[in-house]
């Protein structure tokens, strides 16, 4: 009977769940949330793997920047470090660019989306020589992303949660 009662009631959270994930692909602005803000936040891991490709150029760099608000905050949790320069900003990845990169491969494992906030979990895979480094690193990483979009849809403060 117990059994019973728990196989029933995985069913039903598992249909609820189901449900669930239908409305979420017609999400109406009555909560709150975006409607394109899934497609918004994918576009942006897709311009965030972009900048660091073996041929990644000055354009690869500006779209990615072109998601951020002018006032923004991007603060990297572990390493304690906060940018909020679109222009130092911009240096930092122009300098890596002189990176030699053999790979640089960015998956989304997970969005979770609220009003006007998505919380996404990456995966990172790598193979890149730093400019300024004489060895190869390779390197496979998780990071969790919290970005708050502003009312124009740009990114107002974006924590990386390094693992």
């Amino acid at each position: 009977m117990k059994n019973t009662l728990i196989l029933v009631s995985a069913l039903i959270i598992s249909l609820n769940a189901i449900g669930q994930k239908k409305e979420l692909n017609s999400i109406s602005s009555q909560d709150g949330t975006d409607p394109h803000l899934h497609k918004k936040t994918e576009s942006f891991i897709k311009a965030y793997s972009a900048k660091q490709q073996p041929h990644s150029d000055l354009k690869d760099i500006d779209y990615f920047l072109s998601f951020f608000a002018d006032d923004f905050i991007d603060e990297h949790i572990k390493y304690n470090v906060i940018i909020t320069d679109k222009e130092i900003f911009r240096k930092g990845m122009i300098d890596k660019l002189q990176n030699k990169v053999y790979y640089h491969i960015v998956s989304i494992d997970d969005i979770m989306l609220g009003k006007n906030v998505a919380f996404i979990k990456i995966t990172i895979k790598a193979k890149v020589k730093p400019f300024h480094m004489d060895k190869v690193i390779e390197n496979t990483a998780s990071q969790i992303m919290s970005i708050e979009y502003d009312q124009n849809g740009l990114i107002k403060h974006l924590r990386r949660h390094h693992n």
